[in-house]
């Protein structure tokens, strides 16, 4: 899938929703988005950052949205013209007790996540835009919509006049804090709700926009948007857990604790707090369906060196898990009570390790404020403090605040690349999967292609369908890893297009078919883009097919040093295109978890040249380098790959070399491929993947779709 993870190092996420142009530096009613299962709360608490203090959220289609909710268009327009919806935002922007000249809506939920449940997508129905990617922001006259290339034609069809799209990344375009310094006269108040942003993201903004004396005002308990949508603001999930099994975990959950609190000692830290959902869920081996496509649940963990905690609605929990959770040593506690707990990890001395990139703000401050209450507190005290630390009271050394200030611990969570470095049981499960799930894609294809012969009428979204049912008939199949896209001719140019029924093409001979699809199994996530025509392509579609090939293939040889970071690759993937002035507008490659998450940080393979995390043995990730021909066709050839060590015949410098080890196996369409173009090299690299195709394919299959993947794997 054609996008790069949302947290490949500590800050992308702040650059995602701030909408920086260039390198990021080193992947989100008064009820409120944390309190997740409580009625709202009665008093409102609004307050500014200190001064001097430190991807794809898959919304559904907005017509989909609609007839969910029963009511208008999200864009739909007052009597006076302008969008209801933001009238009424700009009412509340008014109102007395908020009293801020522009609101931010980011796409995340209170956990940075790229998928997220319908009740968060909160960008998505106020906008009308539903790409995974997006920042909106409303002042009390103007209403603007950043997104990156992968999503400007969608942006265009689904945005309203009132809004003003503006293009991430393209030369002269602001991002939001030089656009909010542009048109707000100096002096004026900016609002976010401090659940939706990192703790990095909210500084950087204030940080920014205080170059013309703005404040940042963290609306904590009253999300504007929330406001406005009221009662037909869907319900938060309630569905239950299950456990990971070992035998696809590979490592219990007494290890994993136990690694994790090896860091906390090693980093002189008391305790560490994880939000990441898919963090949380590979910690304690247990799986959920919380939100789409990736197995997770909403839940907070707070591991300490004598406990751990997990923070997460009880309804969730069922007998089994319970028993698991158990004999883990992992108490449960309300989700809700995670702000009450890192009080009193403050206010007892504790240092706390918190990952600034994806820690939510408002957590952040709160731990900030009890801390400082903290302080007042030992000063209040005197001598008796003074005589309990001498006799090794954790305010000393190690607690959280040392000299009157903060001491926490901001880095990446120690959960972060253990989990994207997989071990054996996940690399069989990953093994396992894809060759079941490509012989659902064969037996797919094998039917699509008589369906296009006989003329049989099927529109994108019908071929979409009929793939999930051919996944669904596979052993260990739960959910799609994404929502397909499955877009014929010009929608393939949509590089994350969503076909509707309303508004969606047909599928037929004359022009080029792209699907990007994934699955989630019990021991596997997949994510696989094949394009191919059913007719005869042109000369034109040949070539830009041919040389995207020619990048796949490259990156796929990648011989490389340990220590080498992703975007060092990314030149492999794009030189064949270069080289007759064509490019994408997307990475080229992002890491995926085992039974998780389709995208997964740290690591890439990207363009965005700040991301320094090193690609090591036993992560996975995707290789999709793509073209598109706006108004035209799209092409992205995707394979998943697996790090591994290659045995050379030298190691300069006394380092290992890594490679990659394929974990995909489905034809990739020769009529497509323009020889002229190709190396005997490049030839044979296809041949041999088509042996291989062959070989741990065809005894999956029978009948048809055997006869298929014989013809389909043929020697060019």
């Amino acid at each position: 899938m054609a996008i790069e993870a949302a947290r490949l190092s500590p800050s992308l996420a702040a650059a995602a929703i701030l909408g920086r142009r260039g390198p990021p530096p080193v992947a989100l009613p008064l009820r409120r988005a944390l309190p997740l299962l409580l009625p709202p709360l009665r008093r409102r608490l609004c307050f500014v950052a200190a001064a001097g203090g430190d991807g794809r959220a898959v919304a559904l289609p907005s017509s989909e949205l609609r007839k969910r909710r029963g009511g208008a268009s999200s864009s739909s327009a007052s009597p006076g013209g302008e969008d209801e919806k933001l009238r009424s935002l700009r009412r509340l922007l008014a109102r007395p007790d908020v009293a801020i000249d522009a609101y931010i809506v980011p796409s995340q939920d209170a956990h940075q996540s790229e998928f997220i449940a319908e009740c968060f997508m909160r960008r998505a129905y106020l906008t009308g835009f539903t790409g995974s990617a997006g920042t909106a922001v409303v002042t009390k006259d103007k209403a603007a919509l950043w997104t990156d290339g992968r999503y400007f034609l969608q942006a265009e069809k689904e945005l309203s006049h009132d809004w003003t799209l503006m293009r991430s990344g393209n030369q002269g375009v602001p991002t939001t804090s030089e656009w909010l310094n542009e048109v707000l006269p100096s002096g004026c108040r900016v609002g976010i709700d401090p659940f939706l942003f990192s703790f990095d993201a909210a500084e950087e903004l204030k940080d920014a926009i205080s170059e013309k004396n703005h404040e940042l005002v963290l609306i904590k308990d009253l999300n504007l948007v929330d406001e406005i949508w009221g009662e037909s603001r869907p319900e938060p999930p309630k569905e239950r857990t299950r456990v990971h099994g070992i035998k696809y975990a590979g490592v219990d959950v007494p290890s994993k604790l136990s690694f994790v609190r090896s860091q906390l000692a090693e980093n002189g830290c008391n305790a560490v707090v994880i939000s990441l959902l898919d963090e949380v869920a590979w910690l304690l081996n247990m799986r959920g369906s919380d939100v789409p496509n990736s197995p997770v649940f909403y839940s907070y963990l707070i591991v300490e060196d004598t406990a751990a905690t997990l923070f997460v609605d009880n309804n969730k929990v069922s007998e089994d898990v319970l028993e698991h959770l158990e004999k883990a040593g992992v108490k449960l506690k309300p989700y809700e009570a995670i702000l009450s707990d890192v009080e009193r990890l403050a206010e007892n001395g504790a240092k706390l390790w918190l990952d600034s990139s994806s820690i939510n703000a408002a957590i952040v401050n709160v731990f900030r404020s009890s801390c400082e209450r903290y302080v007042k507190k030992r000063g209040k005290a005197g001598r008796q403090i003074g005589k309990e630390s001498s006799q090794g009271d954790p305010a000393t050394g190690s607690s959280g605040v040392q000299n009157g200030t903060v001491n926490a611990l901001y880095k990446v969570s120690p959960a972060t690349l253990a989990k994207a470095v997989k071990n054996e049981a996940e690399v069989e499960g990953m093994k396992s999967s894809h060759l079941r799930d490509a012989a659902a894609l064969a037996e797919f294809w094998c039917w699509l292609e008589g369906q296009v012969r006989e003329s049989v009428p099927l529109t994108e979204v019908q071929v979409a369908e009929k793939l999930l049912e051919f996944r669904q008939k596979q052993d260990g199949f739960i959910d799609t890893s994404f929502d397909t896209i499955s877009g014929y001719g010009a929608n393939g140019a949509i590089i994350h297009y969503r076909p509707t029924p309303e508004s969606c093409s047909s599928v037929g001979s004359d022009n080029l078919f792209l699907l990007d699809s994934g699955a989630q199994y019990i021991d596997g996530t997949t994510d696989i883009t094949r394009t191919v025509h059913f007719g005869e392509p042109t000369p034109r579609q040949k070539e830009c097919f041919t040389r995207v090939l020619q990048g796949h293939i490259a990156l796929d040889q990648a011989v490389f040093p340990e220590r080498t970071p992703g975007f060092v690759l990314d030149v492999l993937a794009r030189s064949s295109l270069w080289k007759i002035g064509l490019d994408y507008r997307h990475g080229t490659g992002h890491g995926v978890g085992a039974a998780l998450n389709v995208h997964e940080g740290p690591q890439s393979i990207s363009y965005r040249y700040g991301n320094l995390t090193a690609l090591q043995k036993g992560m996975i990730v995707s290789n999709e380098p793509g073209y598109y021909e706006d108004n035209s066709f799209g092409i992205r050839i995707e394979n998943l790959l697996l790090v591994k060590e290659v045995n050379l015949p030298n190691s300069f410098g006394g380092v290992s070399y890594l490679g990659f080890e394929k974990l995909t196996f489905v034809p990739i369409q020769s009529k497509l491929v323009d020889l002229s173009l190709l190396s005997p090299s490049e030839i044979n690299w296809i041949n041999e993947y088509h042996d291989e195709v062959w070989e741990k394919v065809s005894p999956l299959l029978s009948g048809h779709s055997l006869d298929w993947l014989r013809k389909n794997t043929r020697p060019l």
